[in-house]
């Protein structure tokens, strides 16, 4: 007779498979306490409690905490950013600064949380250039790119570099000042702003 101990001695156990809805519910969690009590308050144990499961699963998935803030700020990112083609520069732009301004209270907390660990840890660093600055200075280039190719550009303006930069800084602001920020302020702000630096702010050499 096999007894039970030698019959499973050689067994492998293996554990539930981690689905992506299930791994979406653990970085959305994440994500949330993040908000809360910032990068410095955060752990896995808070995490683990507020997702309904237990530390080793985190640490299986991302290892460490960093690893499982900059994998939350990925997903957590849209994407349809790169769908905008109005087929005019006023009109990107207004399209892009109006997407993004939606999304601000949410960037602006998030960028808020992990202000001071990006400092000195460059996979969050890492994860928030690529997540959240990267994609959408490059698609503002791709706006440029695109009114060259049309015309509406006599070529491409020295100004077109820091357009990312002009972008967020008002979305950080926002927050800060109060202000509100409707259609026709980032009207405003288009007109006013980006437009006349692209068209007067010289050209690339």
């Amino acid at each position: 007779m096999v007894s039970a101990t030698s019959s499973t001695a050689g067994r492998v156990i293996r554990r539930p498979r981690m689905t992506p809805g299930r791994q979406a519910e653990l970085l959305h969690a994440a994500l949330d306490a993040l908000r809360e009590v910032g990068y410095g308050g955060l752990s896995m144990e808070l995490v683990a409690s507020r997702a309904g499961c237990s530390k080793a699963t985190l640490y299986r998935q991302w290892q460490t905490k960093a690893r499982m803030v900059a994998a939350a700020v990925r997903a957590s990112r849209p994407s349809n950013t790169h769908e905008i083609d109005t087929g005019s520069l006023r009109g990107d732009l207004l399209a892009m600064v109006t997407h993004l301004q939606a999304d601000g209270e949410h960037d602006a907390t998030l960028l808020a949380a992990v202000h001071h660990a990006v400092l000195t840890d460059e996979t969050l660093a890492l994860a928030m250039r690529t997540t959240v600055l990267e994609p959408v200075a490059a698609q503002l280039q791709r706006f440029v790119g695109r009114a060259t190719d049309r015309g509406e550009l006599t070529g491409r303006p020295t100004a077109a570099e820091f357009l990312h930069q002009l972008v967020f800084s008002l979305l950080m602001v926002e927050p800060i000042e109060g202000a509100s920020v409707d259609d026709a302020f980032l009207t405003r702000f288009v007109d006013s702003v980006l437009l006349p630096a692209l068209h007067h702010g010289g050209r690339a050499r």
